[in-house]
């Protein structure tokens, strides 16, 4: 079944050379060990590095989502804050819009109450106006009539005055 590679000239596929075989391993091993002094150590540090840094990524990532969050937190508790101090002003807008309000309502009432009582001292004084001009003119048709009773003449003055009194008296009882 197996032939040997000196008899047919070419050998065959199945046929095994040892010589080959033990020549192939010692070049294999020989291959391997420069690969392990020359390459293997930049190849393994290649991969350390690599690893590294996508170690280096990972944390750089969740130091990031962290600090994300942690901007986020802190931006919610700035809008809570603006909100309280938004509704604080409000507040006070209100509160000062009210006194605001009172104070110019009881400003109103004080100057209405002013203006109330200025009219009522205008028209007292009107009144008493009124009032005199009437005495002076009932004395002077009061003397008129006198002196066309008594057709004479009469000082008009001193009737006056006395007419003027008497007038004050009735008024006051």
């Amino acid at each position: 079944m197996f032939a040997s590679g000196e008899e047919g000239g070419g050998g065959s596929l199945l046929a095994v050379n040892y010589g080959l075989a033990v020549w192939t391993i010692l070049t294999f091993l020989i291959l391997l060990f420069i690969l392990k002094i020359f390459a293997w150590k930049p190849i393994l540090a290649a991969l350390a590095e690599r690893e590294q840094k996508i170690k280096d990524s990972l944390q750089m990532a969740e130091k990031a989502n962290e600090d994300a969050k942690q901007m986020i937190e802190e931006n919610k508790k700035q809008l809570l804050l603006a909100e309280d101090e938004a509704k604080k002003i409000v507040e006070q807008s209100r509160v000062y819009a009210e006194k605001l309000k009172t104070q110019l309502l009881e400003e109103s009432k004080v100057q209405s109450q002013k203006l109330i009582a200025n009219a009522s001292q205008e028209i007292e004084r009107k009144k008493n106006e009124a009032f005199d001009q009437l005495k002076n003119q009932v004395a002077d048709l009061s003397l008129s009539i006198a002196e066309k009773i008594l057709k004479q003449s009469v000082d008009k003055n001193a009737n006056a005055e006395m007419i003027k009194k008497y007038i004050d008296e009735i008024q006051k009882n």
